[in-house]
C-alpha cells in the first residue's frame, strides 16, 4: 500500500456507533483492555520467535519482551513489543475491517459480558477505546524492506494511516487515556492488573523499574521490573518438579496459607489439551465453599477465577490453576457452562482427582488416614453432588469409629456384619455425633460388642442418607436414638411384664415429675432391660432428629426445624429401683386408682357400644347427649387419676432424682431445675 500520502478512511463496520457501544457495554469489564493488548504483543513476539526457528526470519531477534510504560504528562499508556510488526496491508486487514453486522444484533446477542463481545468479534485491540480517547499504532513489519506505519483513531469510525518513523521491528500501541480512566496512569494500578492477567505469560512483561528504599523514600533503580514468571510450574513435567517446587508455587499463588496436604498435576493432550496443578488445602470446620480459589488460564493468559461450570461444584474447595487452549479466552460464563469441550474437561478433572485420591490411599494409607479429617469434607461434598465421583470414591472413602480407627466401606461391613445384623437381616451401623455427650450410649453399645462410628462432620447428616442408599440392607442409627436392644433387634428380646394398673400408675408417676424443657416433648415408654442396665434412659427419635438436621441445610424444610425435639423416657422395668417404685406406688394408691380406672373402662365401653349400635353411624339427639355425658365423665375420672398419682409422685424424691439424672446425662437439665437437683442430691446423701 502506497503511504507517500496520508490515507483517511472509515473503519469497516456497518454502524457508526461502535465506539460508544464499546465504552458503554464493556465498561464494567474495562480493565481487560490491558490483558488484550499485552496478549496481542506476546502473540506477535511468539510469532517472530517461531519464524526464526523455522528459518523464515533471518534477522537478529534481539531481546524479546513486552514493555508497558506510562507517561503521566502526556497522559499516555504504551504497550510495546519487538514482534513481527505490521504492514499497511496488515493494518487494513486486521484493524480497519471488523466483522460486525449491526448494532442491534450486536447488543442483543452479546450484551451479557465484555468478554463475549470481544471474543466473538475479534475486538481485542478495540478494547483500548474503553479507556482511551485516542489510540495510535506505530509499527514496523519484520518483512525485508517494509515501511513503518502509523495509524491513529480518536474514537470515531474515522482513522488516519500514514508512514511512520519506527526504526525497529515491532509495534507500539499508544493509548491517550481519557479523563474518566486516569487510574490507568498510576503505576500500582497497572502493575496490579498485569499481575492479575499476565503473571505467567511466556514472554517477559516489563512495567517500570524496580524500586529500593533510599533517603527515606522508595526510588526507581535502573533495573527493569519484570512482572511475570515465563515458565510456570504447571507447564513443566511432573518429573521435573520437586515437592519444594510445588509448595513454593502454591505459596506464590496463595501467600500466607498453610502448606497444602497434596496436589494433582494435570497433563493431557487428547481429546483436548489441558495442564494445571490443583492443590488440596486444609479445610477448617466450616464449609469454605468460596469463589476465586481456582484460576483459569488460556495459554498462560488469565481468563477468570469464576470457574463454575469448568470444574464440578465440589472442586471449588480446591485451589490452583487450570490452563487449556480449548477454553476460549473471551467467553461469557453462560458459554463456559454450556460448551461441550468445557463439559469434557470437567468430566476429566473429576476422574483425575478421583484417580489421584485412590492412588494416594493405596500407596500410603497411613498418610491418607492422617489427613482424612481434613479431606473428609471435600470427599463427602463430592460424593453428595457428583454421581461419577461418588461411584469412584466408594473405594477410598473412610469411616472413622469412636476409637479413632479408620475403615473402608468393605472393611467396616466385614467388621460389624456378624454382630450388628438384626433379626430381619439388616446390618445396623451405629454412630455418634458427640463422643463426650453420648459417652454412656457409646459405652453401652461397646459392652454389647458393638462398634460405633463417629459422624460429627458438617455434611455427615446428608452423607448418612447417601450411605443408606448405596449400601444394601444397611441402616445407620444414632446410638442414642433408642435403647441398644431396640437399635439392633434380636429374636430373644424380653417383653415388658406390667399389668394395666401398674403401667397406668408408672406412666403418670414419671410423666408428672418431668420438668418443662424449652422446645422439647417427652414420651414415657417401658422396656424390660437387664437389671444392671440404667433405670431410665433418654433417647431421641431418629426420624424427627434427621428431619430437623436436614432442615438446617435445606431452607425448604424449615417446617421440621420449627418442631420441638422429641425424646423418649425409657423406663427399665427390670431395674430394682423401678421395681421398688412400682410396688410402693401400687400399694400406696392402687386401691384409689383401680376403681377409677375401672369406671373409665366401663364408660369407654358404653361409648363404644352406643357408636357401634348406631344406624349408618349416626347418633340420635338422645344418644349424642348420652355419649357427651360419658366422655365428660371419662375426662373427670382421668383428671382425678392424674391428680392422685401426681400428688403421690411429688412426694417421692427418688422419682425426681432418677429423671433428673437421665436429663443431666443428656444436657437437658439446666437453670432452676439443675439447681434443685443439686440441692436434692445433697439431702439424699
Amino acid at each position: 500500500m502506497d503511504l507517500e500520502k496520508k490515507k483517511v478512511g472509515k473503519i469497516g463496520v456497518t454502524t457508526e456507533n461502535i465506539f460508544p457501544v464499546i465504552k458503554k457495554f464493556l465498561y464494567s469489564d474495562h480493565e481487560i483492555f490491558l490483558r488484550e493488548l499485552v496478549s496481542n504483543a506476546v502473540d506477535a513476539t511468539q510469532k517472530i520467535r517461531t519464524l526464526s526457528t523455522f528459518g523464515d526470519y533471518k534477522g537478529d531477534l534481539g531481546t524479546l519482551d513486552v514493555r508497558v510504560s506510562i507517561d503521566k504528562d502526556a497522559k499516555t499508556l504504551t504497550v510495546s513489543d519487538r514482534g513481527i510488526g505490521m504492514t499497511a496491508e496488515d493494518i487494513d486487514k486486521y484493524i480497519n475491517q471488523i466483522a460486525f453486522s449491526g448494532a442491534e444484533e450486536f447488543l442483543e446477542k452479546y450484551k451479557d459480558t465484555a468478554n463475549s463481545i470481544i471474543g466473538h468479534f475479534g475486538l481485542g485491540f478495540y478494547s483500548a477505546f474503553m479507556v482511551a480517547k485516542k489510540v495510535v499504532i506505530n509499527t514496523l513489519s519484520y518483512q525485508e524492506g517494509a515501511t513503518p506505519v502509523k495509524w491513529e483513531c480518536d474514537g470515531s469510525p474515522e482513522f488516519t494511516l500514514t508512514e511512520g518513523d519506527r526504526k525497529e521491528r515491532g509495534t507500539d500501541i499508544i493509548l491517550y487515556i481519557d479523563d474518566d480512566n486516569l487510574q490507568f496512569l498510576e503505576q500500582p494500578t497497572v502493575d496490579a492488573l498485569l499481575k492479575k492477567y499476565c503473571r505467567f505469560l511466556p514472554v517477559p512483561v516489563i512495567s517500570g523499574k524496580e524500586q529500593e528504599w533510599k533517603d527515606g523514600k522508595m526510588v526507581d533503580t535502573d533495573r527493569d521490573k519484570i512482572i511475570n514468571s515465563t515458565e510456570p510450574q504447571w507447564m513443566k513435567k511432573p518429573s521435573e518438579l520437586t515437592k519444594d517446587d510445588y509448595l513454593n508455587f502454591y505459596h506464590e499463588l496463595y501467600p500466607g496459607q498453610d502448606d497444602p496436604m497434596f496436589w494433582i498435576h494435570l497433563n493431557v493432550d487428547y481429546p483436548f489439551t489441558l495442564t494445571g496443578i490443583l492443590f488440596f488445602p486444609k479445610i477448617h470446620s466450616n464449609l469454605e465453599l468460596t469463589k476465586n480459589r481456582i484460576q483459569l488460564y488460556c495459554n498462560q493468559v488469565f481468563v477468570t477465577d469464576s470457574v463454575e461450570g469448568v470444574v464440578p461444584e465440589f472442586m471449588m474447595l480446591l485451589q490452583g490453576v487450570i490452563d487449556s487452549p480449548d477454553i476460549p479466552l473471551n467467553v461469557s460464563r453462560s458459554y463456559l457452562q454450556s460448551d461441550t469441550a468445557v463439559k469434557k474437561i470437567s468430566t476429566y478433572i473429576t476422574k483425575k482427582v478421583a484417580d489421584r485420591l485412590e492412588e494416594i490411599f493405596k500407596n500410603d494409607r497411613a498418610d491418607y488416614e492422617a489427613k482424612w479429617d481434613d479431606i473428609k469434607l471435600f470427599i463427602e461434598y463430592g460424593m453428595l453432588s457428583n454421581e461419577k465421583f461418588c461411584d469412584a470414591a466408594m473405594k477410598f472413602v473412610l469411616l472413622k469409629d469412636t476409637q479413632g480407627k479408620y475403615y473402608t466401606l468393605d472393611e467396616y461391613k466385614a467388621l460389624v456384619e456378624p454382630e450388628q445384623t438384626d433379626k430381619d437381616g439388616n446390618i445396623i451401623y451405629l454412630y455418634a455425633t458427640n463422643p463426650v455427650d453420648q459417652y454412656t450410649y457409646i459405652n453401652n453399645a461397646n459392652e454389647h460388642g458393638y462398634n460405633v462410628l463417629l459422624m460429627d462432620g458438617q455434611l455427615d447428616a446428608p452423607f448418612i442418607g447417601l450411605l443408606e442408599q448405596k449400601l444394601q440392607k444397611t441402616q445407620l442409627v444414632r446410638v442414642d436414638s433408642d435403647i441398644i436392644e431396640n437399635l439392633i433387634r434380636k429374636d430373644n428380646a424380653k417383653t415388658v411384664d406390667l399389668t394395666p394398673l401398674q403401667r397406668n400408675i408408672l406412666t403418670t408417676v414419671f410423666r408428672s415429675q418431668l420438668p418443662t424443657v424449652d422446645k422439647a416433648n417427652f414420651l414415657v415408654t417401658f422396656e424390660a432391660l437387664k437389671p444392671t442396665a440404667m433405670p431410665i434412659v433418654i433417647t431421641q427419635n431418629e426420624y424427627m432428629r434427621r428431619m430437623k438436621e436436614m432442615a438446617q441445610l435445606q431452607p425448604g424444610m424449615s417446617f421440621y426445624g420449627d418442631l420441638p425435639d422429641s425424646y423418649n423416657i425409657v423406663v427399665n422395668t427390670e431395674h430394682p429401683l423401678i421395681v421398688k417404685i412400682r410396688n410402693e406406688a401400687v400399694e400406696a394408691i392402687g386401691k384409689d386408682i383401680e376403681p377409677l380406672a375401672n369406671m373409665v373402662d366401663e364408660a369407654n365401653k358404653k361409648v363404644s357400644d352406643i357408636r357401634s349400635a348406631a344406624k349408618d353411624g349416626k347418633l340420635s339427639a338422645e344418644e349424642d347427649q348420652h355419649v357427651s355425658d360419658l366422655e365428660r365423665k371419662v375426662g373427670e375420672l382421668r383428671t382425678q387419676e392424674e391428680t392422685t398419682i401426681s400428688e403421690y409422685a411429688a412426694k417421692q424424691p427418688v422419682v425426681k432424682q432418677l429423671l433428673d439424672l437421665a436429663l443431666l446425662g443428656n444436657g437437658l437439665l439446666k437453670g432452676e431445675q439443675l439447681s434443685d437437683f443439686i440441692k436434692r442430691s445433697v439431702k439424699l446423701l
